[in-house]
């Protein structure tokens, strides 16, 4: 597995806390043992052959079933206690994570929570490698070893420059999008693509030569780009109103409201679900009780 995560049998060995040529034998016996070759070797690289990728899928559940047994006999005494890692998307990490981390220190004071900003396709990737046991993102993905739970809806807004033909308009709708070009964020945002989605389901267009790496971005570009549109999520709409700033106008939509999912996702067989549910009850109460969803 290290050697797949590195792609350098040296870094490998380093991981390992061995020598090279230890690494190097070990995965030879393994490979005499079992019949097949895993490793492809070249000066250039390390591959993993197709039986080498097939192993590797089934060794990370079997580790990970193993690390299980230790943090049984941890969570059994008391679930909301040790490290959890979390991984959270970035279109929502600056908004939400001001609102939960004292709250959760609070109400948890013997679970350490190490908090990561990833993208969702690098979250699911960590849980199943067992490199992050819970992750908050949008709702719904797609895979069988993962379990899903909702938090919150969050409803989306029309964000237009104080220049835009739309900014005196108090609430807007789809047939508004449909005449609209709209500045979208890069692939790997799942943001983007529910913004996507929701542009090509009104009849807008998105402007093809330009992707956003953040939503930062996003509203500087409607201040130069003026005659365009994007769509930022309510949290978001929260925080930046706070700012007062003088140049951008978020306008709510008619209902039904284009609205995103959020929620919690871990690994089905997690010994910590007890944790995972408390956590998620907390946060629906930090949803309720700090922020109101207004329109």
């Amino acid at each position: 597995m290290a050697l797949d995560e590195l792609k350098h049998f040296r870094k490998a060995a380093e991981k390992c806390f061995v020598s090279q040529p230890t690494i190097s034998g070990q995965i030879k016996k393994l490979e005499e043992y079992l019949g097949v070759e895993l490793i492809e070797r070249t000066k250039q690289k390390v591959f993993l052959t197709e039986v080498g990728k097939r192993v590797i899928e089934r060794a990370r559940i079997i580790l990970n079933e193993v690390n299980q047994i230790e943090e049984i006999s941890k969570t059994s005494a008391d679930p909301m206690s040790g490290k959890i890692n979390i991984g959270i998307i970035p279109t929502l990490a600056p908004f939400f994570l001001p609102l939960i981390i004292s709250p959760l220190k609070k109400k948890f004071p013997r679970l350490e929570t190490v908090l990561f900003e990833l993208q969702t396709a690098v979250i699911i990737e960590k849980l199943n490698k067992g490199e992050l046991d819970l992750g908050i993102l949008a709702l719904p993905f797609d895979d069988i070893f993962l379990a899903e739970e909702k938090l919150f809806d969050e409803p989306f807004f029309m964000a237009v420059s104080k220049e835009h033909r739309l900014s005196k308009k108090k609430i807007v709708n789809f047939e508004d999008l449909s005449r609209e070009t709209v500045l979208l964020l890069e692939e790997g945002h799942c943001l983007g693509q529910q913004s996507l989605e929701i542009c090509y389901r009104a009849g807008a267009k998105e402007m093809k030569n330009f992707r956003a790496t953040s939503m930062e971005t996003l509203r500087n570009m409607l201040v130069v780009e003026n005659n365009m549109v994007t769509l930022i999520p309510q949290l978001a709409v929260n925080h930046y109103k706070k700012l007062k700033e003088e140049y951008i106008k978020y306008i709510p939509f008619e209902k039904p409201h284009p609205k995103r999912t959020i929620g919690l996702i871990y690994r089905k067989s997690s010994c910590k679900k007890k944790c995972f549910t408390n956590i998620g009850e907390l946060l629906k109460e930090i949803i309720l009780t700090s922020i109101i969803l207004s329109f």
